[in-house]
């Protein structure tokens, strides 16, 4: 019995004295100067299912029964009904809107949908004016990251690291070198692996994100490691106190 005990505390010792050497990595460690030449892929969002878009229609026009029919949703009610405020894209990737009825906008960028808009109002507004934004513009963010959760963006422009920095950053335990990017475009589903500290990422086409992308930081082998070592630890210490709790018993009751 001593025996065994022995080898426990040894085995319980050497497992929690265990360190695990791992490499250190940096964003865009391998840039070397600060007159860094690369093409940023930049890529205007494309209009999906359930996004909430905001269309303001205007014209040249001096007489309010022109267009106000448009613009009067969109002015009532401040800011914050503004906000909650918009056309929302069905499920069949369509919105329906004033005097025009139905329109197909899955698929577009926001200055496609002005230019079918326009189309359609020529005949009925005095050189109409059309903006676009989007109202729901979100990215969610998970894995091994400082604060994993949605993120709202109003400027409808953002970057990996922009991100990856607004949710904390890579944690120590995260894969730096193969960081996920999930996407919805059409209903067709896609993934890139982006490695942040290379400057290759500037030339990926999921360098910048679109609306409701979704990042993934997965757990580095150095976490898992250490998920295995404390379970280890656990059950060493469970079946010392076990058998010290059993020996204990034995030599009150023998």
């Amino acid at each position: 019995m001593r025996s065994i005990i022995t080898l426990l505390f040894a085995a319980l010792f050497f497992t929690s004295c265990t360190t695990q050497k791992r490499a250190v990595y940096n964003y865009l460690e391998d840039i070397t100067d600060t007159t860094l030449k690369a093409s940023v892929f930049i890529a205007e969002p494309i209009i999906q299912k359930n996004d909430l878009l905001s269309i303001q229609i205007s014209s040249a026009s001096l007489d309010p029964t022109v267009d106000g029919l448009y613009n009067m949703q969109m002015q009532q009610g401040g800011a914050q009904s503004q906000q909650m405020m918009g056309y929302l894209v069905d499920i069949y990737g369509k919105i329906e809107m004033p005097r025009i009825g139905e329109l197909y906008v899955e698929g577009l960028t926001k200055n496609k949908l002005s230019e079918l808009i326009k189309s359609k109002l020529v005949n009925l507004l005095t050189q109409p004016i059309i903006t676009v934004r989007f109202l729901n513009y979100r990215i969610t963010v998970l894995g091994e990251v400082g604060s994993p959760g949605v993120l709202t963006i109003p400027s409808e422009r953002l970057t990996i690291l922009e991100a990856i920095g607004m949710a904390g950053g890579v944690s120590e335990f995260g894969k730096i070198k193969q960081v996920k990017v999930l996407r919805e475009n059409d209903g067709v589903r896609s993934m890139g692996t982006l490695d942040l500290t290379s400057k290759k990422i500037f030339e990926s086409n999921y360098y910048q994100l679109q609306q409701n992308d979704v990042i993934l930081v997965d757990q580095n082998q150095y976490k898992l490691m250490q998920t295995q070592q404390q379970r280890l630890t656990q059950q060493i210490s469970f079946a010392l106190t076990l058998i010290t709790t059993t020996a204990l018993l034995f030599n009150i009751f023998r």
